[in-house]
């Protein structure tokens, strides 16, 4: 049986799990095994010292098991609120936070408060893929915004785009796909021009505790009315490796989390708490060791950066390289959805194609590879490039 939702069933399947069934059944060999860049989440569970916090929790606080608030636990709310003050050197409080399952929800949630049906929201291309199924699933024109050749968005070209229809314009940054980190003056033209029109600014921090600059990646909290115009969202799933747990966050005024409040319990009811209690943890206990964290990220990005030179004579490009990501043109005639097949056969390795972070057919797209290269050390980088220096499709 097909869906009777037409626009469910017009929505592209899910990326990466599609991309796992192109290596269902094969066989790869100890001599060389499949090296797996299409996932852009961490691999390894969170920290020893984390479980052990979890693992109390478990036994000891019956209300790990039970409901909690829609919104999420208040200490974790305000302990959130009091990391982006200090961080942004805002003006952020338990008021305007809540806690969803994941950051893929905290964006459904504001969109759920922001659009209906027929109007529309602007993304700059490539876009992450999740946010472009959820505007499609609920009848939402995506209006893509074209990037420049440093893959950073203008807010002049979107300007132009900008209709009586228009709710919001979303900002990743660090980027997904490309790794790319916005400055923050561009940041700001963003929120000047929504706030100019009406409209709202989501900016899309899920791999913020990756950035390359230590400090604020902006000033937007510093705007003592920023929750007129921005939502902020955030996820504790890449910082503290809680993927399974399904926890993320957004930033907004008070009055949104109203409507927000209506959506998390209708579809989740509460986030899960035991995610929730082991975020809090990690917020008063893991600064080292996210910091850490992060200088590993660092020294992966220097990797590719600085192995690509072998690739680049070949007609590679570099696009981009941040966080979790490289974001590669390749110099072949074949599609990025084909090529990205073929990697899998010729040289076992798995990366999503360029294609599906753009529109249906997008030239672009189809001259790039995303390579999500975080869960890889430098040895394993430099055997990926020197692996794709052997491509001939």
């Amino acid at each position: 049986m097909t869906s009777n939702n037409p626009l469910l069933a017009s929505t592209i399947a899910p990326p990466v799990m599609e991309a796992r069934r192109w290596i269902a059944g094969k066989a790869f060999g100890a001599d060389r095994p499949l090296i797996n860049v299409s996932q852009a989440a961490p691999v390894d569970p969170p920290p020893d010292q984390m479980r052990q916090a979890m693992a109390e929790a478990v036994l000891r606080q019956d209300e790990v098991h039970l409901y909690g608030p829609d919104l999420g636990l208040p200490a974790l709310r305000t302990a959130l609120a009091d990391s982006i003050t200090r961080r942004y050197q805002g003006q952020v409080s338990a008021k305007n936070i809540a806690i969803t399952s994941g950051c893929n929800q905290a964006f459904c949630a504001a969109i759920a408060t922001l659009a209906a049906p027929g109007d529309e929201v602007i993304l700059p291309v490539p876009w992450y893929f999740n946010h472009k199924m959820w505007l499609d699933m609920n009848g939402i024109a995506t209006v893509p915004l074209a990037c420049g050749d440093d893959l950073v968005p203008d807010a002049g070209d979107a300007a132009a785009l900008i209709t009586a229809r228009t709710r919001a314009i979303v900002l990743v940054t660090p980027n997904n796909p490309t790794g790319v980190e916005y400055p923050p003056t561009v940041i700001a033209a963003f929120r000047d021009l929504a706030r100019h029109h009406g409209i709202t600014l989501i900016i899309d921090e899920t791999y913020r505790d990756f950035h390359s600059r230590p400090g604020a990646p902006h000033e937007l909290f510093g705007d003592p009315d920023w929750d007129d115009t921005v939502i902020h969202l955030y996820s504790f799933s890449k910082s503290f490796r809680l993927t399974g747990h399904r926890v993320g966050a957004m930033a907004t005024s008070p009055a949104r989390l109203s409507e927000v409040e209506k959506f998390i319990d209708t579809v989740t009811i509460c986030p899960a708490q035991l995610g929730q209690h082991a975020a809090l943890w990690g917020l008063r206990n893991l600064g080292d060791w996210l910091e850490g964290e992060r200088r590993k990220i660092l020294v992966r990005g220097d990797a590719m950066r600085s192995g690509f030179a072998p690739l680049a004579e070949r007609g590679w490009r570099l696009r981009g390289c941040g966080a979790y990501f490289a974001y590669v043109q390749h110099p072949f005639d074949l599609p990025s959805d084909q090529l990205a097949r073929a990697l899998v056969d010729q040289c076992a390795v798995l990366a999503l194609p360029g294609s599906m972070f753009t529109p249906e057919g997008d030239a672009a797209g189809a001259s790039h590879l995303r390579i999500a290269f975080a869960n890889s050390d430098e040895k394993g980088i430099a055997e990926v490039l020197k692996r794709l220096a052997t491509v001939r499709p």
